[in-house]
């Protein structure tokens, strides 16, 4: 397979110089895709890290390329009702006509991300279980059918409007390098997106993620292998 190159916006950056304006955040994705990358993309966070909303910032970049796939290094699930989110994934990749990527991830154990939680009231220690049936759900509602769930949300008979342009709604990339991450790719999701790996372990766990799609009965060509790599 090809190497493709993504570029991440520097939202987080333009928020810390007090350049908040999305001008030129636009602009940057619109170079991007000129000189020739191959994929365009937004972090999250809400108040940790600020920068901005990043579903509401790629749809604007949707609106202003062509070509580029469009996703986020990473969105943390967790944070958001899955019915809101899976709401707003479907119309981003109605706008980006079927070019988005879901990256997702825990959130890292650190006090400021715990106290993002807080003010989200979302229970840090319950966010794994949080996101993974959240994506459950939001999978459900993105087929199209009348939805019953009981769960930590529940609904009967639910239907979502849009579903997104790619049946089955986007792919869903996992970042992570701990073994339950591993796992959660082989057996469920549809591409790794790990930060700053060392090569060669990259490659080990790649090869893991590979068995154990095998061992789920998944085609391990199906998934995706990436990496967030920061150059200075």
């Amino acid at each position: 397979m090809p190497v493709r190159i993504g570029y991440l916006l520097p939202t987080r950056e333009q928020v810390m110089q007090g350049r908040p304006e999305a001008a030129l955040l636009l602009a940057l994705a619109e170079r991007a895709e000129g000189l020739g990358y191959d994929s365009i993309w937004v972090g999250d966070s809400i108040l940790a890290r600020p920068r901005h909303e990043p579903l509401t910032l790629l749809s604007a970049v949707a609106a202003r390329t062509r070509k580029a796939e469009l996703g986020t290094a990473v969105l943390l699930p967790a944070l958001r009702n899955p019915v809101v989110l899976a709401h707003g994934i479907a119309t981003l990749d109605q706008i980006s006509e079927g070019r988005f990527i879901l990256g997702v991830g825990i959130a890292s154990d650190v006090p400021n991300i715990r106290a993002e939680f807080v003010a989200c009231s979302v229970p840090f220690e319950k966010r794994v279980g949080r996101m993974l049936e959240g994506l459950r759900l939001c999978r459900e509602l993105w087929s199209g059918e009348p939805v019953n769930w009981n769960g930590r949300w529940v609904m009967e008979n639910a239907m979502l409007g849009p579903t997104p342009h790619r049946p089955g709604g986007p792919p869903i990339w996992i970042g992570g390098v701990v073994r339950p991450s591993l796992e959660r790719v082989g057996r469920l999701y549809d591409g790794w997106f790990p930060n700053s790996p060392d090569p060669g372990k990259w490659r080990e766990q790649w090869a893991q993620i590979h068995q154990i799609a095998r061992e789920a009965g998944r085609d391990p060509a199906a998934l995706t292998g990436a990496v967030y790599l920061t150059l200075t």
